[in-house]
């Protein structure tokens, strides 16, 4: 099975760091929704596929957007929600990674069905989960996406997100230079 690891466009919280990543619930910019747009040439969908999304407003527009015209699955999953990387316990998770409700995402992206309804990760999201919880969070949502049967697999997700996987993978150190670019691809293969 493929998985195809998207990073979201670029998102509002991106413009004037550090004091935009103090903003709550940000969208994507202008040129992310053209980002997002271009993802539709760049990896047409079909009505066979399944794309996850993470909980948070720019990773779901971004596949609502790249999605749009097209019968796909869509699934929210907080196991794909913003991770820090490297990890650090003395970091807080900023205003910009915390994980829109459930109640929100049904109400404003109702599309997309929701993973694990009433799990701890929707809660609290893997931001500062260490690096043991990780490797749990990491082997459970791997093993849903084979579960699934499909050959490929796209998931919406963040930089840091992104790498984790991506380090657990392949078990090679990764650093934040690896980060993936906005709309960026990380493919990776699980058997």
């Amino acid at each position: 099975m493929e998985l195809l690891f998207i990073r979201h466009g670029q998102g509002e919280h991106t413009l004037n760091p550090p004091e935009s990543l103090h903003i709550t619930d940000p969208g994507l910019t202008e040129a992310g929704i053209l980002q997002a747009k271009s993802l539709r040439k760049q990896f047409p969908l079909s009505d066979t596929e399944l794309v996850i999304s993470s909980p948070l407003r720019r990773t779901l527009q971004t596949t609502q957007i790249w999605s749009e015209g097209t019968d796909c699955a869509k699934m929210v999953s907080p196991l794909v929600s913003p991770r820090m990387f490297p990890q650090n316990p003395e970091w807080q998770t900023l205003p910009c990674d915390s994980l829109l409700p459930r109640e929100k995402v049904k109400e404003e992206f109702n599309e997309f069905s929701i993973e694990d309804p009433s799990g701890e990760w929707w809660s609290k999201g893997i931001n500062k989960s260490s690096q043991q919880a990780f490797t749990r969070i990491a082997e459970r949502f791997l093993n849903r996406c084979k579960q699934t049967g499909k050959k490929r697999i796209y998931i919406v997700s963040h930089d840091g997100t992104i790498t984790a996987y991506r380090q657990y993978m392949t078990g090679r150190k990764l650093s934040r230079s690896d980060f993936p670019k906005e709309t960026g691809e990380v493919r990776m293969t699980i058997n």
